[in-house]
């Protein structure tokens, strides 16, 4: 049985106008999933490189820390500098939410 603690929510710190952090919880993936349709269509945006879609999501990991944050305030927090490492945090904090997948063993043990 997996431990409970593997699927809690882990943030990623970032550094911004402050300190914030990333978090991509349940309404995170609810509000990118209206925008874009689905979350594979938004890695898949990402993924190719969109900056609106890269936005979108730093929007999403931030709304937990401030609900009344728009998509146009966190474009302002960022400048094209800054676009590679927020892409690792990105990656990082939606990694840290994803719940760990067990390996199988082809032979398990014995009882």
């Amino acid at each position: 049985m997996s431990n409970l603690a593997d699927v809690r929510v882990k943030s990623v710190q970032v550094t911004l106008d402050k300190e914030r952090s990333l978090l991509y919880d349940l309404n995170a993936f609810a509000e990118l999933e209206d925008k874009f349709g689905s979350i594979d269509e938004t890695l898949e945006k990402v993924g190719k490189g969109s900056i609106k879609a890269l936005r979108a999501v730093l929007w999403a990991g931030l709304l937990h820390e401030d609900e009344s944050l728009t998509e146009k305030q966190v474009g302002k927090l960022i400048t094209l500098a800054d676009l590679q490492e927020l892409s690792t945090a990105v990656n990082q904090a939606l990694t840290a939410s994803m719940p760990q997948v067990e390996k199988k063993t082809e032979n398990p043990p014995e009882k």
